[in-house]
C-alpha cells in the first residue's frame, strides 16, 4: 500500500516536471516569435514605403486558408491604399518598437485568437507623432495574415514628467517595506494581519499615463505594496501609485503606542481573570 502511494506520488511529480518544462519551452517560443514577428512587421512597412508590393506579398501567408482567396493582384491595389494612408499621416521615415503580442482564449468566440496565430502591436512614430500597427501572424510561416493601424495618431509625449513621477512610485513600496520591518521589530500580535493590511490596503490610486496625463480611481487597490507600472509604447505607458492607507495607519500606531501595550493588557486581561 505505501509502495503504491509512493509511486502515485513520483507519478504526480513527473506529470507536474512535464507540465512545467513544456511551459517554459513554449514561452520560450513565443517570445522568440515575438521579436520576429515585430522584425518582420517592420521589413513588411519598409518594403510597403518604397512601393515594393512584390516584397510585401511574400511575407503574406497566401498559403493560409485565411487567405486562400486572395487575388494578389488585389491585394497590391489595396497594399497601395494603405501607403498612402501611413504617409498621408507619419511621412515615410518611421521608427518602430515592439508594443506587445498576444493570444486571447474567451468564453465569448469571436473575442479568440484564431488558432495558430498571434496578434502583434507595434509602434510606429515620425519626429513629432506615432500610431500603432495591428499585425495578425500565422505560426506555422511565421507571415503576416492581416495588418492595419488602429485609430491612434498622438503626439510623442515629453517622458520627463512621467519618469519623474515614477520616482514618487517607487517610494511608496520602499515605505510600505519601511513599516513592515517595524512592525517585525515590534511587540505587535498577530503581525501577519499587518503585513496583509500593508500588502492590499494602497488605495485609492492616482494613475499618470505618458498620453493621457492624470487620473484618480477611488477603489483600485494597488497589491503590489502600493505600485504597478506598464510600458509597452506610448500610449499603453502608465505609472500608478496606491496611497499607503494601511502603512500609514500602522506606523502611526506604532510610532504613538506604549512599548509592549500589548504585552501590558495581556498581563491586566490574566490579572482580571485571576480575580
Amino acid at each position: 500500500m505505501q509502495k503504491r502511494q509512493t509511486n502515485r506520488i513520483l507519478n504526480m511529480k513527473r506529470t507536474l516536471l512535464l507540465f512545467l518544462t513544456l511551459t517554459i519551452l513554449s514561452g520560450c517560443e513565443f517570445i522568440s516569435n515575438t521579436f520576429d514577428y515585430k522584425d518582420k512587421t517592420e521589413e513588411f512597412v519598409e518594403a510597403l514605403l518604397q512601393e515594393n508590393y512584390d516584397r510585401c506579398v511574400e511575407l503574406f501567408a497566401m498559403g493560409h486558408e485565411m487567405a486562400r482567396n486572395t487575388n494578389p493582384d488585389s491585394l497590391k491595389a489595396g497594399l497601395g491604399n494603405f501607403r498612402n494612408l501611413v504617409v498621408d499621416n507619419f511621412g515615410s521615415e518611421l521608427d518602430y518598437s515592439l508594443m506587445k503580442s498576444e493570444k486571447t482564449w474567451s468564453t465569448i468566440e469571436e473575442n479568440n485568437t484564431p488558432p495558430n496565430t498571434t496578434v502583434v502591436l507595434v509602434q510606429f512614430s515620425n519626429e513629432t507623432h506615432f500610431g500603432v500597427f495591428k499585425v495578425l501572424f500565422d505560426d506555422q510561416t511565421k507571415k503576416i495574415l492581416n495588418i492595419n493601424t488602429l485609430d491612434v495618431k498622438e503626439q510623442i509625449p515629453n517622458m520627463t514628467l512621467f519618469w519623474l513621477f515614477g520616482l514618487i512610485v517607487i517610494c511608496v513600496p520602499i515605505f510600505n517595506i519601511y513599516v513592515i520591518r517595524l512592525i517585525k521589530k515590534s511587540d505587535l500580535k498577530k503581525k501577519w494581519l499587518k503585513y496583509i493590511a500593508l500588502v492590499f490596503f494602497n488605495v485609492p490610486a492616482i494613475t499618470y499615463s505618458a498620453v493621457g496625463g492624470f487620473s484618480f480611481s477611488l477603489l483600485s487597490f494597488q497589491i503590489l505594496l502600493g505600485m504597478s507600472f506598464n510600458y509597452m509604447g506610448y500610449l499603453n505607458s502608465a505609472w500608478t501609485l496606491g496611497i499607503p492607507l494601511g502603512g500609514l495607519y500602522w506606523l502611526w500606531k506604532i510610532k504613538t503606542r506604549k512599548p509592549n501595550e500589548d504585552v501590558e493588557q495581556v498581563e491586566l486581561d490574566k490579572t482580571e481573570e485571576e480575580k
